[in-house]
Order: C-alpha cells, then sequence, then structure tokens
C-alpha cells in the first residue's frame, strides 16, 4: 500500500495482456467479481484450502472468509479498534496471520473459528505501518512501511509464539524513506530468503532473513512504477507484483538465484479499482479492489464513501 496518488502516470514497459473479469465459462464455472461487505474497506487477501479467501478490514480489523467458486462468504472475525493489512495463512497450523498496520501490532486467528490466537506487539515505534506478512515453517515476518525493519516471530513447537525480533535491513531495500517502504513480503519454500518490494522506490529485492542484508532483484524487459508497488504472490520463480495505483499486476520470471528477473507481462483489467493485494489459486489471482482513489480510510484519510462497495475480482495469472 502506497499513500501517494500516482494514478497511472506511466505504464511498465512490459507485454500488457488486457484481461477482463473471467466469464463464469471461460473461468470454469468461477466467477469474474466476488462481492465484499459494502463499506468493508479492504487491503489484504490470502488464500486458504481449496477455493477459500480471505480479506482483512483496515477500518476495524474485521476478517472475511469467502469462497472463490461460489462467491459466497460471511465474517469470520468481527472485531473493533484493530486493522488488517496483509494476511496470509498457514493451513497446516490452521492459522492466519494478520499485518496491524499503524498500530504496530499483528494478530493471528484460528481459520476454523476465527477465535483470536494472538495478539502481539512488534513495535512501539510512534511512526510505523506494519503491512503484509509471510510465513514460514519457523516463523512469520512482517514488513514496516515507516521503517527498514522486518519483525520476525518465532513459531514454537507447542503452538506459542517466541518474543519478537526487529531485523533492520540494509542494502538496496533499506534505509529510510520519505512515504512508504518496505510492502510486500513473500518467502522462498525452505524459508533462506525473503522477497520483498519497495514502494517509493520501485525496487524488487531479496533479504536474508538471518542478517537483514538486502539485494536488489536486476530487472530486464521492463520495471515497476515506482510509488506503486503494493501486494506480492510468489510460486516457485514467478512472482507477481500488484501496482496499486497503476492498475496493474506484473509478472516476473525470477532466476533459479532471486538476482535477476524478466518482466514477462502486465496483467490489466478494466475491473481493477485501485487493486493491492493478489492471492494465488492454481492458474488464476483472486485480487483485492481496495479502492484507495475514493479516500484512504482512517488514520490514512476520511475512507471511501459510505455505501461504497467493494469486491475481489478474479483474473488469470498465466
Amino acid at each position: 500500500m502506497t499513500w501517494t496518488s500516482r494514478l497511472l502516470a506511466s505504464v511498465v514497459a512490459a507485454t500488457c495482456l488486457a484481461l477482463a473479469p473471467l466469464s463464469p465459462a471461460a473461468a470454469d464455472s468461477f466467477p469474474g467479481s466476488v462481492p465484499l461487505p459494502n463499506d468493508f474497506q479492504p487491503e489484504g487477501i490470502a488464500a486458504g484450502t481449496g477455493t477459500t479467501f480471505y480479506v482483512g478490514s483496515l477500518r476495524d480489523g474485521d476478517i472475511y472468509r469467502g469462497d472463490l467458486r461460489t462467491g459466497e462468504g460471511a465474517l469470520l472475525v468481527d472485531v473493533t479498534g484493530r486493522a488488517a493489512v496483509g494476511l496470509e495463512v498457514d493451513s497446516s497450523r490452521h492459522m492466519l496471520f494478520v499485518a496491524g498496520g499503524a498500530l504496530g501490532t499483528a494478530y493471528v486467528y484460528d481459520t476454523r473459528t476465527g477465535a483470536t490466537l494472538a495478539a502481539l506487539t512488534l513495535t512501539d515505534a510512534a511512526a510505523t505501518f506494519v503491512n503484509d506478512v509471510a510465513v514460514t515453517r519457523d516463523a512469520a515476518y512482517f514488513t514496516d512501511s515507516f521503517s527498514p525493519v522486518i519483525y520476525r516471530v518465532p513459531l514454537l513447537a507447542d503452538g506459542s509464539f517466541g518474543p519478537v525480533e526487529a531485523i533492520t535491513v540494509t542494502g538496496p531495500a533499506g534505509g529510510p524513506t520519505p512515504g512508504f517502504g518496505l510492502n510486500g513480503i513473500e518467502a522462498t519454500s525452505d524459508g533462506s530468503v525473503l522477497l520483498v518490494n519497495h514502494s517509493d522506490r520501485g525496487i524488487l529485492a531479496t533479504v536474508d532473513p538471518a542478517t537483514g542484508a538486502s539485494r536488489l532483484v536486476q530487472l530486464t524487459g521492463g520495471a515497476l512504477v515506482p510509488g506503486t508497488p503494493d501486494g506480492l504472490v510468489l510460486r516457485g520463480h514467478t512472482t507477481w507484483v500488484v501496482q496499486n495505483a497503476a492498475g496493474t499486476i506484473v509478472k516476473i520470471r525470477l532466476s533459479p538465484d532471486l538476482a535477476s528477473g524478466e518482466v514477462v507481462g502486465t496483467i490489466s483489467s478494466a475491473a481493477f479499482e485501485f487493486p493491492t493485494t493478489a492471492a494465488i489459486f492454481g492458474s488464476r489471482l483472486a485480487v483485492v479492489n481496495a479502492k484507495f482513489d475514493l479516500g484512504f480510510p482512517p488514520p490514512l484519510g476520511p475512507g471511501a464513501p459510505p455505501g461504497t462497495a467493494f469486491e475481489v475480482i478474479v483474473v488469470r495469472a498465466f
């Protein structure tokens, strides 16, 4: 997420695959758009088991659980005084990890019941925005968009959580930034490397979780639009970067060592309305329409006008 308003001023110099929402016939009976509650003010999305997805509300921290195939769903978590930004599901532990935004917090919910398993304070800093989360076998990693820090929460064998560790990021993804810095985050399957994007700088980088040292992913065939990189999806050696204000998703084929990547396409859709994050389901991406162009929610702004409808858009990933 970024609070700048660079609306479609630039376009990535890459192949543009203009994609409308998938029709039921073309998408094997998947709807092209799945409604969320009015005024929900969503930002993050995570894939659960099967076709289950979870979307969080920036406005009050609620979590909506839906089914991508049927389009049906309901609130799983109904809370107040919290915020939900990036999300990730750990299916083996039946846990949903949620970044808590400007509160400097993180939350863990039971994916089956919605019960709060943990409410964690990651930082006491006055200026913070805990933005996204990646979960590995032994830890959860959270980005802070106002500080070059990644917070590591150890996952213990008994289902509890170890003390929070602050990892200072150095190199091209580190250092101060005037707006939003570290944003989307993913981890390799063995947890040895973190992949992040940096909103202000418009870059993709790897981070060593042991040291915080970052390394720029050298891109060919195109570039990211500075100010817009937001949600990040990683599958094998392919990553997708959601560019919110640009209204596009950049698809990048990474080298085996993640040192470089080739921009192989840009996904766009007439149905995108300030997309922020995405989750992958087979050959499809489920994309959140955050509609920040209508207003950022508190504490960043007044939010979208009352009665605003929100939805998840489904497009082809490959």
